[in-house]
């Protein structure tokens, strides 16, 4: 399962719902998010963005 630090959701009437921290699945009919404030279902996605910021390796 995917981890992101910011994940952005686009819906299809052009508005933003932005998470931090969260783990995510992506589905036929959405995308099913987990975060600290517990389990979100998101069915009206126009596109997704995910970032993940990691620690520099030396």
């Amino acid at each position: 399962m995917p981890h992101a630090n910011m994940l952005t959701v686009v819906h299809h009437d052009d508005t933003r719902t932005s998470f931090k921290d969260v783990r995510y699945e992506l589905h036929r009919d959405g995308i099913r998010i987990w975060s600290d404030e517990g389990e979100h279902v998101v069915t009206d996605i126009l596109m997704t963005q995910a970032y993940r910021r990691r620690e520099a390796t030396h």
